[in-house]
């Protein structure tokens, strides 16, 4: 593509240097410049994107789009806001890509993992081929992709929308996350449907209050033909009193004849919110029957870890003080005995939901241990300490040892829930990751439990 054909899309300040150059492709980050490319110089919290366009232009970038001019020997797209511009390019480079694909999105707090995965197998069983981007996995047409961010910057969103296309896939299913649609990459996606789960504190480290945590969620309805909310839920029923032909749902309404595998109220509640989905897009109720039947599980999501033991052993995402409750009362209900609870809280994240999480597994668990999540580069006595407050809970900081006191404390008919890291195969530790997955933890623990002495 030429680039003056970009610069319209771009909305430029100044074009410095013309504009007579093939574009092959777009880029933003300086490690990966195809020879070609059009170069975005984002300012980051760390790095600004400007101090790294000469890299760029010497790894092969043909023009660069920057918010100053820089001394460089290729045109330069000068525009007030990067960010702001780079998805308008995306969606123009690759051809307005959700004008032909069907995109299902998911926002909330809580629960888009697995409604993704539920209306991605609806959509499957009605023949739609779907795509699907969660942070668990990314699968285009019949090949599944290595997750980064779980809703990618615009330009490989954009990318990624047009593979798919190419791929063969009709529709794709979606995850939509509050970050993304605040750094705009979401912008220029259509999606046919947009649910809202529910919203609960999370991210205010990055929002800073939960009006601005919603606002981020309620903007996004703007890109979609038909919101599904769960009014339920109180923000959820806000939205619904703002936006003219939203479609509900309430957990109440239940799932008639439906057999749902996956374990949890809560659960249920997911489902509803994949089926009404699935209805505004058209699909018929023998394909959403099909759909969600086939879904036995979602990776670290409710997880059940099984190796012949007498109680049950649950791998959990749940990193908030809501999600620990939907999650801890879920247990309480399997329970034919005590709800054992492993957990702990990120570092580098929101600070204030660290004694709310303490809070209420100290209200919810029969045996609480604290332990390490993923510190990041905090120090992990203190994020420990910041969780248990003064209700005097059992702190192990090693992870692996916390899960296996855990497991070795449980008897017949426990309900042991290790939160917190869900899918995730890698724990974040002083700006390294270092391998760790809790469902093989507990599996190899359990796996000692049983041998013999």
């Amino acid at each position: 593509m030429q680039l003056e054909r970009l610069i319209a899309a771009l909305a430029p300040t100044d074009v410095v240097g013309g504009a007579a150059v093939e574009i092959r492709e777009l880029a933003y980050d300086a490690r990966e410049v195809p020879r070609g490319s059009l170069f975005f110089c984002i300012p980051g919290a760390s790095v600004d994107g400007h101090d790294l366009a000469g890299e760029a232009v010497a790894a092969g970038a043909a023009a660069v789009v920057a918010e100053r001019r820089l001394d460089l020997d290729v045109p330069q797209v000068l525009v007030s806001s990067v960010r702001e511009a780079m998805p308008r390019a995306a969606v123009e480079f690759f051809g307005n890509p959700t004008d032909e694909l069907r995109v299902a999105a998911i926002t909330g707090t809580n629960g888009k993992t697995t409604t993704a995965y539920l209306l991605s197998s609806i959509l499957a069983a009605a023949g739609e081929r779907p795509g699907l981007l969660t942070n668990v996995e990314r699968r285009v047409g019949t090949e599944t992709l290595p997750v980064r961010l779980n809703t990618p910057e615009s330009i490989d969103l954009q990318r990624l929308f047009r593979q798919m296309l190419v791929a063969g896939n009709r529709s794709c299913v979606m995850e939509a996350t509050s970050m993304a649609s605040v750094k705009g990459r979401l912008e220029g996606t259509r999606f046919a449907v947009l649910v809202f789960t529910n919203l609960t504190q999370d991210h205010l480290d990055f929002h800073g209050s939960m009006d601005d945590y919603f606002e981020a969620k309620r903007r996004l309805f703007a890109q979609a033909a038909t919101a599904v909310l769960n009014v339920g839920d109180e923000y959820g029923a806000r939205l619904a009193a703002e936006i003219p032909g939203a479609v509900t749902f309430h957990a109440a309404d239940g799932l008639d004849g439906i057999e749902l595998k996956l374990r949890g109220r809560f659960n249920a509640e997911n489902a509803l919110a994949a089926a009404t989905a699935a209805r505004v897009l058209g699909i018929d109720e023998a394909a959403v029957k099909r759909g969600i039947e086939a879904v036995e599980r979602v990776p670290g999501r409710f997880d059940s870890v099984e190796e012949g033991q007498p109680f049950t052993v649950l791998v959990d995402y749940a990193h908030t003080p809501g999600a620990l409750e939907v999650a801890l009362e879920a247990a309480r209900e399997l329970a034919r005995g005590r709800v054992i609870c492993v957990f702990g809280a990120g570092g580098d994240r929101d600070r204030d939901k660290r004694p709310l999480m303490g809070r209420v597994v100290s209200d919810l668990a029969d045996v609480a241990i604290v332990t390490s999540d993923n510190p990041r580069s905090e120090d992990p006595a203190a994020i420990a300490a910041a969780v248990a407050g003064a209700r005097e809970l059992d702190v192990e900081l090693d992870r692996r040892r916390a899960i296996e006191r855990a497991l070795e404390a449980a008897r017949e008919g426990d309900v042991v829930v290790i939160a917190g890291k869900g899918h995730e195969q890698g724990q974040e530790i002083a700006g390294r990751t270092l391998p760790f997955d809790d469902r093989e933890v507990a599996r190899d623990a359990l796996r000692r439990l049983k041998a013999p002495a």
